[in-house]
C-alpha cells in the first residue's frame, strides 16, 4: 500500500493530505469529516484509516505539518536578496492576495482557520500549528539574515512578518478583497526597504 500511487503520480497518503489541506483551507476543521476528505481524495475508506490510525486529529495534525514545510519553501524561494527583501515581501504578499480572490476567498491558509478553532480544544493540533508557524517563522529569519540583518533582529521581524500575512489573510477573506493583503505588503515592504539591517 505504501507504493500505490494515483494518477496525477501522488501516493495516496499525499492525495489524502493534499484533500484534508484544501477542505481545512476552505472550511476548517470541525467543518470537514472523515468521509468528506475521503470523496474528495478519491481514496479507499480503508486507507485512510491504515495511513492516518490516529483518525481526524491525526491526519489534520499531519496536513498541519505538511503545511507548514510547503509554506516554508515558498517563502524561501520568493524572498530572495534580489531586489531588496522589502520589495520581495511586497511581491509574495500580492501573490497570496491574488490567490485568495482566485479561489473564490476560501483559500489562503489552513494554518489560519486551524489555529483559531483548536487553540483551546486540541493540544495536538495546537502544538501543530506552533511547530508550522515556527517554520515559517524560521523562512522568513533566514531570508532577512541573508539580507544582512542581525540574527535577533531577524526573528524579530519574521514574527512580524508572519503575523502580518495571517492577519492579511483574515481580512481578505472577511472582506471579500485581496486588497488588505496587498495593502500590507506594501507598507510592511516599504518599511523593511527604508530600514537599514545593522
Amino acid at each position: 500500500m505504501e507504493t500505490a500511487r494515483t494518477a496525477a503520480g501522488r501516493s495516496t497518503r499525499d492525495q489524502i493530505l493534499a484533500a484534508t489541506c484544501d477542505l481545512m483551507e476552505a472550511q476548517g476543521f470541525h467543518a470537514t469529516g472523515l468521509a468528506e476528505i475521503i470523496k474528495a481524495s478519491g481514496a479507499p475508506r480503508g486507507s485512510l484509516y491504515y495511513y492516518f490510525p490516529d483518525g481526524k486529529e491525526g491526519l489534520a495534525a499531519e496536513a498541519i505539518a505538511r503545511t507548514g514545510e510547503v509554506v516554508a519553501e515558498r517563502i524561501r524561494a520568493n524572498l530572495t536578496a534580489d531586489g531588496g527583501v522589502g520589495a520581495a515581501f511586497a511581491a509574495f504578499t500580492a501573490q497570496i492576495a491574488d490567490a485568495i480572490e482566485r479561489s473564490g476567498f476560501r483559500a489562503g491558509s489552513p494554518l489560519t482557520t486551524v489555529a483559531m478553532e483548536t487553540a483551546t480544544t486540541s493540544p495536538r493540533l495546537n502544538q501543530a500549528c506552533r511547530e508550522a508557524y515556527s517554520r515559517l517563522q524560521a523562512a522568513f529569519a533566514e531570508r532577512l539574515a541573508m539580507a544582512g540583518y542581525p540574527a535577533a533582529r531577524a526573528t524579530e521581524l519574521a514574527e512580524l512578518l508572519t503575523a502580518a500575512v495571517e492577519g492579511g489573510i483574515i481580512l481578505c477573506r472577511t472582506y471579500h478583497s485581496g486588497n488588505p493583503l496587498r495593502r500590507i505588503g506594501a507598507q510592511i515592504g516599504a518599511m523593511i526597504s527604508a530600514m537599514p539591517p545593522t
